[in-house]
């Protein structure tokens, strides 16, 4: 068996792991073979090799993984329900004040109440969502 052949298995079966448990460094070990294999492919020598290896597969693990974790620490916050509401713009449909109203947010009807008591709102009026109570949109 010639040894690139053997690198390519080798990889193969680094690729396994990395299946099977999400560990992103069996990956990077196994490009490391593929490149042992492009240099037994070259003509290369077994020191050569195994040097390939060890330097492809370490310099990906000392580049990659710190670009991974600071890419995972720095996840966009993705605000659903009804976090996803606050801040956005409605229309009044029924006149809102500090008891009550109705609007139509986000393509449905909501009932809504001005954050100050001492505030109205007319229909057709642009009103921005403070917080949502229960089922009832703070607006101002």
């Amino acid at each position: 068996m010639d040894a690139w052949v053997g690198w390519l298995i080798a990889a193969a079966a680094l690729g396994i792991p990395l299946v099977l448990t999400a560990m992103p460094e069996f990956g990077m070990l196994a490009v490391g073979a593929v490149a042992a294999a492009v240099a037994a492919g070259l003509g290369l020598g077994t020191v050569a090799q195994v040097l390939v290896f060890v330097v492809v597969s370490v310099a990906l693990i000392a580049v990659v993984r710190p670009i991974a974790a600071r890419h995972s620490a720095e996840r966009p916050r993705f605000a659903s329900g009804i976090d996803a509401l606050k801040g956005r713009q409605a229309v009044v449909l029924e006149r809102v004040d500090g008891s009550g109203g109705r609007i139509k947010l986000a393509g449905e009807i909501w009932s809504a109440r001005s954050l100050d008591a001492d505030r109205s709102f007319d229909p057709g009026q642009q009103v921005d969502v403070v917080e949502i109570d229960g089922a009832t949109a703070i607006v101002m």
